[in-house]
């Protein structure tokens, strides 16, 4: 499942990833504290249980987008990809929580060739990541420089 090059991609082409990931109370933990954030929201069960409208922890929303992205990589990115060069519209509008299966569409917003790099692209993609219950819990636009197919 390898990624596609710069000249495959069109505006409008809409991917539906097959690939899900349930989220787990360890993915969540784990990223919080390697990334240094002791937000309650995301650690203490007992102060959600308290203290917040959802009554237990969410997912980081960092979290999210990276796994938001990464279900996309094997459709779209995978071994073609340059690198990213930003996300913008970044938006989580239900929280994510321990057990829930996200899933992935990607369509396609634009593409250009790179004028500065003649064997590249710009491709700019919008993700969506749904739960279990179809909700939107994500959402981001991301460019991509791309590498264009190799002459034969």
């Amino acid at each position: 499942m390898a990624g596609l090059y710069f000249d495959q991609f069109e505006v409008g082409q809409l991917f539906r990833h097959e690939m899900r990931r349930t989220v787990t109370e360890a993915d969540n933990v784990w990223y919080s504290t390697a990334t240094c954030n002791p937000a309650a929201i995301h650690l203490d069960e007992q102060y959600c249980r308290e203290h917040t409208e959802f009554g237990t922890r969410i997912v980081n929303s960092g979290f999210t987008l990276g796994l938001v992205v990464g279900l996309s990589v094997g459709d779209t990115t995978l071994g073609t990809t340059v690198g990213n060069l930003g996300f913008d519209k970044v938006r989580f509008p239900a929280p994510v929580f321990h057990g829930d299966t996200i899933r992935v569409e990607t369509e396609v917003l634009d593409t250009r060739g790179s004028q500065s790099r003649p064997g590249q692209g710009i491709v700019t993609f919008r993700h969506r990541g749904y739960n279990q219950r179809d909700e939107l819990v994500a959402t981001m636009d991301r460019a991509a420089l791309m590498m264009r197919e190799p002459a034969a």
